[in-house]
């Protein structure tokens, strides 16, 4: 098979000649600059040319041909372009303003995070608010310009398959804009505010979207979204408040991405198992990253349960076994994430998120490695 179609192949719940690989097709399915360089040292790929970076912002690198072809990775990545009329404002060498008001920093040679944002001083916000914000102009021009001309040029000199990575939704940038733990006491509190927050941003995610979607439609072979919804131990609200407060908007833009006749991949980190129902009728068809160290993540029980209906995509534990186990336990991880998800196709196997810096190279080989063997004796 080709890469492509042994991506499609998994999508559809059939047997592909193998378990399809991912890293870097999305950006919680990438590898951390710092990892990638360690990679290619201890493989004696020369350091240039230099790797392309996925996202200044969470400092990840797309991994390069060479290693792409050595450990049969099928996927690449693809994203709208920058808008013209407000692309990132830099403040300092480690600090920056994105298009939606929120203040990012770093400190120097780590990743970005969220530290400040349009709504985050206010005490008692109301949807008026919202109309005195400059948001984003979802016609930019920027957003769509050359990526028609890209992916075709991508879609033909590659045959892997190419996933079109698209904004965070309404969970996300709500935290972005108006503060993690201020949004949580929101939904409670402001129920009215968190609503018309979320509308504004899903009608604005939809527009804009809509119209990558038109330019990149022939091209890309499936369309990646998310929205953390999960914490180690539990869903992050109840599930009848992110039914009742969050689901419909998930509707909507799964809805716009289903127009395109494309499959969706979402991504959402922690114990998110008790909310899989929910997600199968918003429409997704993959989850990612399948965090095998969160409650209630169990693989097995997964596959029994929801295996008939939904793609698994990650399950290669990051919090203990690839930053600290041996090369030998994983090869045993790979050996069982594969055993429980992958018969009958609707597996994919990546890494739970990003590969961080202290996951030791020979690790990373293990696992690709491992990934080929046991992926092709499945």
């Amino acid at each position: 098979m080709t890469h492509r179609e042994r991506i499609m192949t998994a999508l559809r719940h059939r047997s592909p000649d193998r378990v399809p690989i991912d890293l870097g097709g999305t950006g919680s399915s990438t590898i951390s600059l710092r990892a990638l360089e360690r990679l290619r040292a201890y493989l004696n790929i020369p350091p240039q040319p230099p790797p392309l970076l996925y996202s200044k912002r969470s400092a990840t690198a797309i991994p390069d041909e060479l290693i792409v072809e050595r450990f049969g990775i099928d996927t690449l990545p693809i994203k709208p372009g920058s808008p013209d009329a407000a692309t990132e404002r830099e403040i300092d060498a480690d600090t920056v303003v994105d298009e939606w008001g929120v203040t990012w920093h770093r400190t120097p040679g780590e990743p970005f995070i969220c530290v400040d944002g349009p709504f985050r001083r206010l005490t008692d916000p109301t949807p008026g608010d919202l109309e005195r914000f400059s948001w984003p102009d979802p016609n930019d021009a920027g957003y769509c310009r050359g990526l028609g001309e890209r992916l075709c040029k991508l879609h033909e000199e590659t045959d892997r398959a190419v996933i079109l990575n698209l904004l965070n939704g309404p969970v996300h940038q709500s935290q972005y804009m108006r503060g993690y733990g201020e949004w949580l006491e929101d939904l409670l509190l402001r129920p009215q505010f968190v609503a018309a927050l979320a509308e504004r941003i899903t009608g604005l995610w939809i527009e804009m979207n809509t119209r990558v979607l038109q330019e990149t439609k022939d091209y890309i072979d499936l369309v990646s979204f998310g929205d953390d919804l999960g914490t180690q131990l539990s869903p992050l609200m109840r599930p009848e408040l992110y039914r009742q407060q969050i689901k419909p908007y998930h509707q909507r833009m799964a809805a716009a991405i289903k127009r395109f006749d494309k499959p969706i991949l979402f991504h959402s980190c922690g114990s998110v198992f008790s909310l899989i129902p929910d997600l199968l009728e918003v429409g997704i068809d993959a989850l990612n990253p399948i965090q095998v160290s969160a409650a209630g993540m169990d693989t097995k029980r997964l596959k029994q349960e929801y295996g008939r209906d939904l793609t698994f995509w990650g399950g290669v534990d990051t919090h203990r076994v690839l930053p600290r186990g041996t090369p030998a336990e994983v090869r045993e991880e790979v050996k069982r994430r594969i055993g429980d998800l992958s018969e009958g196709g609707g597996y994919v196997l990546s890494a739970v998120h990003n590969i961080q810096p202290e996951v030791p190279p020979e690790n990373l080989v293990a696992m690709f490695v491992a990934a080929l063997q046991f992926g092709r004796e499945s």
